[in-house]
């Protein structure tokens, strides 16, 4: 991927934009997170606005305070200064039930007892696609109660939108993953729900992640609009970054963890220089500072 041109990014992005680097709380970041941070920083500096700080701590099973206590300590290392936050998810729940409560005063949202094992089995699961729920629970007229989760309702309707990164996109939520689950049998808000909730009401207007959510983008609009008609952000989703055998970088992997690379005596600029090297952002590595993230986006 050769070096990104602002320019021809502009006329997609918001001006001053609010922008967020948003990582879980469920292991240590490693290079991928720091590409994300990169196109994060870098575009939100070269276009004069802000980065918010979100602990997306909505996985409350897996989430752990040391991992959020390095996630902060990590990107002051590397010298990421967020303008706002952190903020965590933890500490929105009266605003998530709010959302939730409108929803269901319009009807559109039902119970469901469906375990991820029984939809899997009913829809017929496919390894490497993601599984459609098959609307078991739509018509049961459940009541909310332990053990048992709560979905919107989703229209089959295409959902028509412009990445800044990838260009024109359709996508048919309702045929790619069924109703959407906002709240899970544990008790948990779902990502979908929570992140979309987030970013409207914190007013993020840019949202930069990798493109394995690229599939996330139209049911989160198709959300945006239940919501009462609220703009979306403007999404870009870049490219990730992937271990040899072709999988995508992973906590769970341990992939070039930055834990491991400042022990090993990595300095903060070979660390963000390896970083956009592997993210096609430089040609050839080299030491990057924080205040030089901007000018690989054509500005600085």
């Amino acid at each position: 991927m050769p070096p990104v041109a602002l320019g021809a990014l502009r006329a997609r992005l918001p001006r001053a934009p609010l922008t967020r680097f948003a990582p879980s709380p469920t292991g240590y970041l490693h290079l991928g997170h720091v590409v994300n941070a990169i196109w994060v920083w870098g575009l939100a500096r070269a276009l004069g606005g802000r980065v918010l700080l979100r602990i997306e701590d909505h996985d409350r099973g897996r989430c752990r305070p040391e991992y959020e206590e390095a996630v902060v300590e990590d990107l002051a290392w590397l010298g990421l200064v967020p303008d706002l936050g952190p903020t965590r998810q933890r500490d929105a729940t009266a605003m998530y039930l709010d959302t939730l409560g409108a929803l269901e005063q319009r009807g559109l949202v039902y119970t469901c007892d469906c375990s991820r094992r029984g939809i899997a089995r009913e829809a017929g699961d496919v390894p490497h696609l993601e599984t459609r729920y098959p609307g078991r629970c739509r018509d049961r007229g459940l009541s909310p109660g332990p053990g048992r989760g709560q979905r919107l309702r989703l229209d089959v309707r295409v959902e028509h939108f412009r990445d800044a990164l990838l260009g024109e996109q359709e996508q048919t939520p309702a045929l790619q993953c069924g109703d959407l689950l906002l709240r899970d049998r544990h008790g948990y808000w779902t990502y979908q729900f929570a992140v979309l909730v987030d970013d409207l009401r914190q007013g993020v207007d840019l949202v930069v992640r990798g493109a394995d959510l690229l599939s996330s983008t139209g049911r989160q609009i198709a959300l945006a609009r239940m919501l009462g008609g609220h703009d979306p952000p403007v999404y870009l989703h870049h490219p990730l970054l992937h271990r040899p055998d072709g999988a995508k970088l992973s906590k769970a992997a341990g992939d070039s963890g930055i834990r491991e690379l400042r022990a090993a005596g990595a300095s903060p600029q070979e660390v963000l220089g390896r970083a956009a090297e592997a993210a096609g952002l430089i040609i050839d590595a080299r030491p990057l500072r924080a205040e030089d993230l901007p000018g690989l986006f054509g500005e600085g």
